[in-house]
């Protein structure tokens, strides 16, 4: 008897640059085919919304932005030169890459904007270093009206190619996004109580980033797992019982280090159960992770409830995991101390986010496990065994989001408290679903979540009359847009959720 599966055949892309029309560059499509109005209407909506809070309601105060301060300043200034050099010498050689390539007619290679970007930015950030700017303060309605045309003018260029039938390039909705968010930091800060309102940029970058380490850990369970064909509801139990587990162990062991590891241990067993009952037994894998959580959040209540507080000093104080400087790096002005002084989960975190992503798309193993996702018959067909791969993904996935567990009670504080997840499993989901299911872009999904959240504290302290339930909202705002597809194809792997049989 033959393979079967629930899942229905997923249909043939047309390639990363799109069907190409004879004789034309790679990229347009043919005469024939329908360009949505998805990007056109929604950077459209958006350039409307910016022009209204950043221009007509823009105030006339200014906004100030402060630059973190360097502990050595020998060291950072030293270490600004060399990064603008290096951050030079790549931007140029990245933007001859682009040039050549788009004067050659070829299709661009898919890290080269990204790449041109991350330089460009990396490079602007040295030169302030370098130049020891302590604050920058920009007039808010002057930089709110450029910030407004400039939406205005993105929008217009979308619908323009629309109407062209012509598909609207990445770095569109790339410029749109930063554009609009620095008019949107500008329009909330000018909004101050004070004469010249300003925050500290250092410290609203180094916020949001360790914010955002459990976010990247579970978002990167989410994408393990789903990239195989496995939807993982359950990442608020793995994270919640990873930093129980971590809070016990290294309490009981008095090493923050074997906490870590039996947090990873934790998550995987979470993701045992998630796995064998949900693949083996064919159970509804939505209903399995919901129930897990649910399981979790009862059991971990009752143990603190029962033991962890009736003898804290011997169960619930396992110490912290301090911030590590890494020489030379953490000396960078304004991006050194942000990311290069983090604990060792902050530093995991790095490693995650490359390895899944190496993994996943460039080696037989991630080829095998897209495979599972997408057309699990297929991969049968070929030998692979399908339901052992979703196994070894969900088990992984565990383990890393255990790990992002243990910083609740390893990194952010040194005590576990019940449900002290506070439902971040389930934003790692939205973040892993406006990433599109890719490590990179989940990675930076959830920065994004946790720069929203640093800011709406910083919102409350300096007075900004944005309610900081907006800021709060926004993200999943964001990640309905993206879902819709209003700036982009957002789509699952096709077999996500359906379990199969082989016959």
């Amino acid at each position: 008897m033959s393979a079967t599966t629930h899942s229905p055949a997923s249909t043939p892309g047309t390639g990363k640059g799109g069907a190409t029309a004879p004789g034309g560059k790679a990229g347009t499509p043919a005469a024939s085919e329908l360009v949505s109005w998805k990007a056109g209407i929604g950077l459209g909506l958006l350039a409307v919304l910016g022009t209204v809070l950043f221009g007509f309601l823009a105030n006339t105060k200014s906004a100030g932005f402060r630059i973190a301060e360097a502990r050595d300043p020998n060291a950072s200034s030293a270490a600004a030169w060399i990064t603008l050099a290096v951050a030079l010498a790549a931007a140029a050689y990245v933007g001859y890459r682009w040039i050549s390539q788009r004067r050659d007619g070829g299709p661009l290679d898919r890290w080269i904007p990204a790449t041109t970007i991350a330089a460009v930015v990396v490079l602007g950030l040295a030169a302030l270093g370098v130049a020891q700017v302590e604050k920058v303060t920009v007039p808010s309605m002057v930089f709110g009206w450029i910030c407004s045309v400039l939406l205005l003018a993105l929008a217009g260029y979308t619908i323009w190619l629309t109407l062209q039938r012509r598909r609207t390039p990445g770095w569109v909705g790339g410029l749109f996004a930063v554009v609009f968010l620095v008019g949107f930091m500008i329009w909330i800060v000018a909004g101050g109580r004070d004469p010249e309102p300003s925050i500290s940029l250092g410290g609203l970058m180094a916020g949001a980033v360790t914010l955002a380490v459990p976010l990247v850990f579970g978002s990167l369970s989410g994408v393990l797992c789903e990239r195989a064909g496995v939807v993982n509801i359950a990442i608020e139990g793995q994270l919640l019982l990873g930093a129980f587990s971590a809070a016990v162990v290294a309490t009981i062991t008095g090493n923050v280090y074997v906490g870590l590891v039996s947090a990873a241990i934790a998550g995987a067993l979470v993701s045992l159960v998630l796995a064998v009952v949900s693949i083996k037994y064919l159970v509804n894998q939505i209903i399995v992770g919901v129930v897990l959580n649910v399981l979790i959040s009862g059991l971990t209540s009752f143990l603190f409830s029962t033991l962890l507080t009736a003898d804290p000093e011997h169960l619930n104080k396992p110490g912290r995991l301090q911030p590590v400087d890494i020489p030379f790096l953490a000396d960078i002005p304004i991006i050194g101390p942000i990311l290069f002084r983090q604990s060792l989960v902050g530093y995991l975190m790095y490693v995650a986010v490359i390895v899944v992503y190496v993994g996943l798309f460039h080696t037989k193993w991630g080829l095998r496990v897209r495979a599972v996702g997408e057309h699990p018959q297929a991969a049968d067909t070929v030998g692979i065994n399908v339901n052992r791969t979703r196994f070894i993904n969900v088990l992984m996935g565990g383990a890393i989001a255990g790990i992002g567990g243990s910083f609740f009670t390893l990194v952010s504080v040194d005590a576990f408290s019940k449900d002290m997840s506070g439902g971040r499993g389930y934003i790692a989901l939205a973040a892993m679903i406006f990433g599109r299911w890719n490590p990179i872009g989940a990675f930076l999904a959830a920065l994004l979540f946790g720069f929203a959240d640093n800011l709406q504290s910083i919102i409350t302290i300096i007075g900004s009359p944005v309610p900081s339930q907006f800021m709060a909202m926004l993200p999943y705002a964001l990640t309905v847009i993206a879902v819709a597809g209003l700036v982009g194809r957002s789509r699952p792997p096709a077999a996500g959720g359906i379990p199969y049989v082989k016959g």
